[in-house]
């Protein structure tokens, strides 16, 4: 039994090889547009862990910054910092004076020092008190909170406005999630015009093979032979077709892996880009169960309409 499955799966090996002969410009076209589709897909796969990464690193970087007035009480700060303290979503809380700010501020311009001499030994920097979050998809709500506290509307260095004393970067966030998005959508609907356009190739491809071997089918009919072995040859062709383009897509996606993505990282230490290897291992098996659905599919497809066993 193992012999003749063995010796079956040899002839329908053989049977689309020379389909592949029969039919080079259509075979060609197929893997190339297989190959295409999927490495798109792979793509897509990586630049979604990437953004992932970026989108995470600049969650944990966002927080509120809380800018009082100069004349405010200690009294009174320390009772704004007790009710964001109680603030569901909130981690910590620290005070910045102006002192504070005005030296931290000295620091980060220690390479452009005509910046700080211009301010003639003045600080007008406000204090400040600092927010960290547990979770930055509250942002909005916590600031709102804020805002609206009676005490902090006291004490703010706007008290005509106190939502324009606090600074927080959730529409950094925002944006960013809103760019992803439509690089997403961009790409979904390019991979799906791929992947119909991958599916056609391969039912012509088929197709062709089809009615290069309308003799020979007839012949097979006639003696008797099984429908799955008179379907065998055109199914492996398209999953060939589709073996070949997954094959081709993993090398350039491993290039990209082994290449570009730490040369990407060394000119660009403060990106998060780093992928894990079982991430790409994933993407990998992805791609070529992808590729065999859409061979399989396309053949199966050119075979109901044109191969009537």
């Amino acid at each position: 039994m193992c012999t003749v499955a063995m010796s079956s799966l040899f002839y329908f090996f053989r049977e689309s090889l020379t389909g592949f002969s029969r039919n080079l410009s259509t075979t060609l076209g197929s893997i190339i547009t297989i190959f295409l589709s999927l490495l798109i897909i792979g793509l897509f796969c990586i630049v979604g862990v990437v953004v992932n990464n970026v989108v995470a690193s600049v969650e944990e970087q966002v927080s509120i910054t809380c800018y009082v007035a100069d004349e405010a009480s200690d009294a009174d700060i320390k009772t704004v910092e007790n009710y964001i303290t109680g603030l569901d979503g909130v981690e910590s809380v620290s005070f910045t004076t102006k002192d504070e700010a005005m030296e931290n501020f000295t620091k980060s311009m220690s390479s452009n020092t005509d910046i700080v001499g211009q301010l003639d030994g003045e600080n007008p920097l406000p204090a400040s008190i600092n927010v960290d979050l547990n979770e930055a998809q509250e942002v909005s709500s916590i600031a709102e909170q804020i805002a609206a506290n009676e005490t902090f509307k006291k004490i703010c260095d706007e008290p005509s406005d106190p939502a324009s004393s606090l600074q927080y970067g959730q529409k950094t966030v925002d944006k960013l999630f809103s760019l992803t998005n439509s690089i997403r959508y961009i790409g979904i609907g390019l991979i799906v015009l791929l992947v119909v356009i991958a599916f056609i190739f391969i039912s012509n491809s088929v197709r062709l093979a089809i009615l290069a071997r309308k003799r020979e089918i007839e012949i097979m009919r006639l003696v008797g032979a099984s429908n799955g072995f008179i379907r065998g040859p055109f199914l492996m062709e398209g999953a060939l077709h589709a073996i070949i383009g997954a094959g081709f897509a993993i090398a350039a996606l491993e290039v990209i892996h082994r290449v570009a993505l730490p040369r990407i990282s060394e000119t660009l230490p403060w990106l998060p880009i780093d992928v894990a290897a079982s991430t790409f291992i994933l993407v990998y098996l992805l791609l070529i169960v992808a590729g065999l659905v859409i061979g399989l599919l396309g053949s199966s497809f050119s075979m109901r309409r044109y191969l009537k066993v």
